[in-house]
This record gives structure tokens, C-alpha cells and sequence, in this order.
């Protein structure tokens, strides 16, 4: 053989070991399948959708080896069951937003949203780099669970009514679906909270069994068509500054998967918090002036029900405090930061999204 020869073939051999190591690679990762419940109905394609998202990712990003399949609201188990069923290994895993569960512990909250918190560029900061994902593994280690942030709705709306709210009275006595910590602040103020899920809510209203409804935001909402049967909608949703949904994992199904597949899952629910906030902040203004155009009446909540609100909030949260040591410590850990974030928010995001709103209705007035 020449030395021409001898080179070829010495090539031949290298490509030829190379495409047996790539499989070789590739079989080495074990096939794994886990089934997810959902907290939301699939006709939601934004907060459903961001589950999905996950799991596209996941498959992806190991040669569809780690393979999710996401079911509906009720499918594997009732919406508001998911945590329960993730705990209990009934399900590997699930989506959802973490205050369904205040019932069973009023510190499920903070794994979501609450009210008069962080929006969402805050409790992305708290989690990610303010030691918040920390102090949450505390709470949710005995319950078998490993949660991630997966998606984020973004500051939301304060939902339907069939009358109009001008007084802190005009709370009292309302029969209003609201989610999570929020529910226990209104009875303060006389609400009779309802915790429905996303699904049931058009009916209740319709029928009058409720007086008020929330849910998202513009998209959403029209969705569920909650303007063809309450005509007044307000905003902010005080409660709701900017939500977080979670993914939860079983957590001796999450400590047997490779280390590859725990990032590829870690890297899949970031992606689907920038993606789903980034849809929702397209999607929500078209949605609201489609909602306008048709007859919705926009309201802001009047000052003194915000101010009776807070007030009321804040009670709650010492009331809660002295009874509940992990939640006094997550909430004064949350509070700490907040302090420390809202002065740069007013200083750089604030005066410069105020300056553009001026400008823009002043140019508007002009045409």
C-alpha cells in the first residue's frame, strides 16, 4: 500500500469511527416518558400552550429521548388537583400556577404572585438571582415536588362585572371568582370569593351563581367570552402583577433523570416564560381594542377601593405571618426585595414609560 493509500484509508477509518460514536452517544440515553396535568383548558392556547412548549423543548433538546405529553384541565385530573397528584406520583409531573393551593398552605403564593408584589421583570430577578428559587425549595421539599417558573402572564386584569364598583362598599356581598391569595384579601372587604377553574367560569357568570369573574388578561378573556355577559371591565388586577406558572416535577421522578435531561428541562421552562410573556404583550393590546370596539366598558378601579385593598392586604399578611413561620419567611424575604427594587423601577422603567404615555396621548389629541 502507498503512502496515498495509507492516507485514505486511515480517513476512512476516522469518519467511520466517528458515525459509530454519535449512536453510540445517542443510545446511551434512556428513554423516558412522562405524562403532564394541566391546570388550564387546551383551548387556551397561550397559558396551556406554555406546557407545551415545554415539552417541545424537551424533546428537542435530547433527540427526543425525555419525551413530555401534556393533557387539559380534568383530563388525568381536576385543575385544581395537580398539585396533590404531582406529590402523589399519580402524574410525573404538571403545569399550573402555584396559588390554586393556598387552601392547603397560604405560602403557595409566592410561588405565583401576590397581591401588591412584584411584576413580572421582579419576580423574574427575585427568583433568578434573589435567592428566591432558594427559599421556595424549603417549602416545597416536603411535598415532593420540584417547581420551576414556566411561564408568565405578565401583569393581569381585574376582571368582569355585571355592575359597577365606585365604593369599597360596593364589594360587599360580591360573589366574585378570583384566584388564589387574593380571594382571602376581598373577604376583608366583605367578597365572597370563588375558586373556579378557567373552563367553568363562563357558565357561572352566565347563570348568575357568580357576580364578577377574572381570569387573564384581553386574549384570554374574550376567549371565554366573559363580555357577552358582564359589561364593565376593570383594571389593574392589584392581585396579579405579574404571575407565575410553574412547572412541577415529582421529585424522585426529577432526581432520576440524567443530568442532561434535568437542564434540558431547567432551559425548556425559562425559554417558555420569555415565550409566553412575549405573546401575551402582542396579543392582549389587539385583543382589548377588539373588546372596546364591541361595547366593553373600561374601568380603573377607583383610588379608595385600591387604598381599602392594600390596607387590607397588608393585614392579612401579619395575620398569616404569626401563624405561619415559612410564610412570614418567604413573605419578609419578598418584601425586602421589593423595597430594594421599586425605587430603581420608579427612577429608569417608570419615568420613561409615563414620558411615552404623555407624548403619545398628546400627539393623539392632534390628529
Amino acid at each position: 500500500m502507498n503512502r496515498r493509500n495509507m492516507v485514505a484509508g486511515s480517513a476512512v477509518g476516522a469518519l467511520g469511527a466517528v458515525a459509530l460514536a454519535a449512536p453510540a452517544v445517542a443510545q446511551s440515553m434512556p428513554e423516558v416518558r412522562w405524562r403532564c396535568a394541566s391546570s388550564f383548558p387546551k383551548s387556551l392556547d397561550t397559558i396551556f400552550g406554555a406546557g407545551e412548549h415545554v415539552a417541545k423543548r424537551v424533546a428537542a433538546l435530547t433527540d427526543n429521548k425525555f419525551q413530555i405529553r401534556v393533557f387539559g384541565a380534568g383530563e388525568l385530573v381536576p385543575a385544581l388537583e395537580v398539585a396533590n397528584a404531582v406529590t402523589g406520583g399519580t402524574v410525573d409531573c404538571g403545569h399550573t400556577a402555584s396559588y390554586y393551593f393556598v387552601g392547603k398552605d397560604p405560602t403557595f403564593t409566592f410561588d405565583a404572585t401576590w397581591p401588591f408584589g412584584f411584576n413580572f421583570r421582579q419576580l423574574n430577578a427575585w427568583m433568578e438571582h434573589g435567592g428566591g428559587r432558594q427559599i421556595l425549595r424549603e417549602f416545597f421539599d416536603p411535598m415532593n415536588i420540584v417547581s420551576m417558573p414556566a411561564g408568565n402572564t405578565g401583569a393581569q386584569m381585574g376582571g368582569w362585572f355585571r355592575r359597577e364598583i365606585r365604593t369599597p362598599e360596593d364589594l360587599r356581598g360580591l360573589k366574585f371568582r378570583v384566584g388564589g391569595f387574593a380571594g382571602n384579601v376581598l373577604a376583608k372587604l366583605g367578597v365572597v370569593p370563588q375558586q373556579i377553574a378557567g373552563g367553568d367560569i363562563y357558565p357561572a357568570l352566565e347563570r348568575g351563581t357568580i357576580d364578577a369573574a377574572e381570569w387573564v388578561g384581553p386574549y384570554d378573556d374574550e376567549k371565554l367570552g366573559f363580555n357577552r355577559v358582564a359589561p364593565y371591565y376593570y383594571y389593574p388586577g392589584w392581585w396579579e402583577g405579574g404571575l407565575n406558572l410553574s412547572f412541577y416535577s415529582n421529585k424522585q421522578k426529577f432526581d432520576a433523570l440524567p443530568q442532561l435531561y434535568k437542564e434540558a428541562l431547567e432551559s425548556a421552562c425559562r425559554d417558555a416564560t420569555i415565550e409566553t410573556i412575549a405573546k401575551y404583550d402582542v396579543v392582549n393590546p389587539q385583543a382589548l381594542r377588539r373588546l372596546i370596539g364591541a361595547g366593553t366598558q373600561l374601568r380603573p378601579f377607583p383610588r379608595p377601593v385600591l387604598e381599602a385593598c392594600y390596607r387590607a392586604a397588608n393585614e392579612l399578611y401579619d395575620e398569616t405571618s404569626a401563624s405561619n413561620p415559612l410564610f412570614k419567611k418567604i413573605y419578609e424575604h419578598q418584601k425586602a426585595f421589593r423595597e430594594q427594587t421599586l425605587p430603581w423601577f420608579r427612577v429608569a422603567e417608570n419615568t420613561f414609560d409615563s414620558f411615552n404615555y404623555l407624548m403619545q396621548a398628546q400627539e393623539q389629541q392632534r390628529r
